[in-house]
């Protein structure tokens, strides 16, 4: 916990880590929540108070600045908990709590631990302690409308005074430095969000809640700020202090965020963009661990199903194919046949490799509805092998689609106007009759069956999303992402019961479309429906960056560019990510570590999303929508510069059997 949660955030005091390392924090909670004890969050603790978040008690501990020989006060003694981390840095501790029950329950912890330096007092801490003032160091651990003068008068000169000042909703964490005899000097260290100080000099808990004490006379001079933080200042500093930095993407400490995906059967990684390498390598780091940690054995990608199927025969070293068409050769082609891609199949084909029993081996399957006519191609040819007749009347069917096989949605127009009849009765009858035929079929080779079916629905759904696309509306959109929810319900079952998959889309397809304005134009996306049919069984991941280097086209069908991001619109969730400062992070969101972050970020805020093509000049109407983010995703991924992913070329020295060859594969 130190290590991950304290240090790699930012404390670089090694009294105070060492102090962490040292307290056992389990002694301090009810027996029940021992397993949670180095968790890095606050917990519940009799009288209906918390033990305060680990990497909080650091972070106000480190601004103290002791030394060895000052004595520190302490108000809010609690469980006793940061008590016993002040006792390994300060000469002597005194400690204040108002609850007798905590105050007790406290020395006795003190006097079982041998925290012979720590003295514990019940009463009002907005007080103080004058008999042992002055002070080198004052800790208040709850939140004041103002940081009382009697505490003040007991700080000594060159003393240092922390707590958190602000409303009874959210506070900012302040520094004040007694600088002389009247003159004091006060710093912001961040948001965050305390139990309220009860007191003479704080709040009065009345039935009605709340109230204000009477403000004390002030003394004059810096202590109070000039103006307030704006309300995007403080949010972007809880960020920061709930974030889990990232150095490095193939050091990025995932233990945590593998606790907190846990036994969910899907997991739904995203992406701000369809060019960005930083996601593709930080999704792939994602996934091996998901397949070597937790028994993941399925990848399923927003790639059309042929292409994903070469690459699959690829990582699963299956029987070679011939094919007359090249994977991932549509637009836009960078997409997949990328270095980043590259480096996670063959990472997949050596672990398959490494793996002997076949239902442990790794699959990797595409989601999308895009290629009618290789799908249509590739059950012709499986009927040819498993039977001939069946495979003349799909030619005949598929066959009547082949004038379009360039342009599929100029066939969807020619059949919306009456130039020529929907062909849907055709396609849907193909995958009927396959479809009655599984017991001969799958006697062959049920692998080969499954894939020649799931192209046969490809064709039927690809048809109709053809067709449909010329309404415009919700309908298309719908209709594509039921396909790939539907897909990625039959690779579940296909592997099996035990199966568990990992989903790369794009966030607009895996974040829950109910939580942005999608669901006002009534449409649903694959996280949606992943929500409604696993519960809790999906675990979500969204991505975001600021600025950068992005691979996309600034029109459909038109060559790949790599073009400036612009900076994030200051109304937006990236913009809060960004001036949080911190680099690259990890956030958890379904159950962070501050409640308050969750409640700051459930504001509908503008989120952005760049496709396979961007048009910076519109970037506003084109590229950003309302969403409200802890509702969307369970986790969100940040990196505040990223890179383009690199292409790569059709390169003829490509050995055939790789799927990124230019030339088919030859049949052995």
């Amino acid at each position: 916990m130190v290590e991950r949660q304290i240090r790699a955030r930012g404390v670089r005091d090694e009294a105070v880590l060492r102090a962490l390392e040292t307290v056992p924090r389990e002694a301090f909670l009810p027996p029940e929540l021992a397993d949670a004890a180095y968790e890095d969050r606050p917990l519940p603790i009799e009288a209906g108070q918390t033990i305060s978040q680990p990497y909080i008690v650091a972070v106000m501990t480190e601004a103290l600045a002791l030394r060895p020989d000052e004595d520190v006060l302490e108000v809010g003694t609690g469980s006793g908990y940061a008590a016993a981390v002040l006792a390994h840095v300060a000469r002597r501790v005194f400690t204040i709590e108002r609850h007798a029950e905590l105050a007790e329950l406290a020395r006795a912890r003190m006097a079982s631990l041998g925290y012979a330096n720590v003295e514990v007092r019940c009463g009002d801490g907005t007080l103080g302690w004058v008999e042992h003032a002055p002070f080198a160091g004052i800790v208040v651990a709850a939140g004041g409308p103002e940081v009382p003068e009697t505490l003040l008068q007991q700080l000594a000169i060159g003393g240092r005074l922390v707590m958190p000042v602000g409303t009874s909703r959210a506070q900012e964490l302040v520094r004040v430095t007694r600088v002389g005899e009247t003159e004091f000097k006060r710093e912001d260290l961040g948001a965050v969000m305390f139990v309220p100080l009860i007191g003479a000099h704080g709040w009065t808990d009345t039935a009605n809640g709340l109230v204000r004490r009477t403000a004390s006379p002030r003394t004059r001079g810096p202590l109070r700020k000039p103006e307030p933080a704006s309300r995007s200042t403080v949010v972007s500093r809880l960020i920061a202090e709930c974030a889990e930095p990232i150095a490095r993407i193939d050091e990025a400490p995932l233990d945590d965020l593998l606790d907190r995906i846990g036994d969910s059967r899907v997991v739904l990684l995203g992406e701000a963009t369809h060019g960005t390498s930083e996601f593709y390598r930080m999704r792939t780091r994602i996934t091996q661990q998901l397949i070597l940690r937790r028994g993941f054995t399925a990848i399923a990608v927003e790639a059309d199903w042929p292409d994903a199927a070469a690459a699959d025969r690829y990582v699963r070293d299956l029987p070679p194919r011939a094919r007359p068409w090249i994977p991932f050769s549509r637009f836009p082609t960078w997409m997949w046949r990328n270095r980043e891609t590259q480096a996670l199949l063959e990472w997949l084909r050596a672990y398959n490799a490494e793996t002997a029993a076949p239902e442990r081996k790794v699959s990797f399957s595409g989601l999308d509805l895009y290629s009618m006519y290789t799908s249509a191609y590739e059950v012709v040819r499986y009927l040819d092998r498993v039977d001939p007749v069946a495979a003349q009347v799909a030619r005949e069917r598929y066959g009547r689609l082949t004038p379009w096989q360039h342009d599929p949605a100029a066939y969807g127009h020619a059949a919306l106007v009456g130039r020529m009849r929907s062909l849907e009765p055709d396609v849907v009858a193909m995958l009927r009759e396959l479809l009655a035929k599984r017991i001969d079929y799958t006697a062959h080779d049920g692998h080969e069956f499954f894939d020649a079916t799931q192209n046969a629905r490809l064709v039927a759904g690809a048809e109709r999303y053809y067709r449909t696309m010329y309404y415009g509306g919700a309908a298309s959109w719908n209709l594509r992402d039921q396909h790939m929810f539907d897909t990625l319900r039959m690779i579940l079952e296909h592997r099996g019961p035990a199966a568990k998959l990992v989903v790369w889309e794009h966030n607009s397809h895996v974040g829950n479309a109910a939580a942005t304005e999608m669901s006002v134009r009534g449409e649903h996306n694959v996280g949606q429906l992943c929500r409604a049919a696993f519960g809790d069984g999906v675990f979500t991941v969204g991505f975001g960056t600021d600025h950068g280097i992005v691979a996309a086209a600034s029109n459909w069908d038109e060559p790949m560019q790599r073009m400036r991001v612009r900076p994030a619109r200051e109304d937006s969730y990236e913009r809060l990510c960004h001036d949080s400062n911190v680099p690259a992070f990890l956030l958890h969101l379904r159950d962070p570590v501050r409640d308050a972050l969750r409640d700051e970020l459930s504001e509908p805020r503008l989120e952005r999303a760049i496709g396979v093509v961007y048009r910076p000049d519109t970037e506003l109407q084109s590229h950003y929508f309302q969403a409200i983010l802890p509702a969307q995703f369970d986790e969100y991924i940040w990196f505040d510069e990223t890179d383009a992913v690199t292409e790569l070329e059709h390169d003829l020295q490509t050995p055939a059997i790789q799927p990124f060859a230019a030339m088919g594969e030859i049949a052995g």
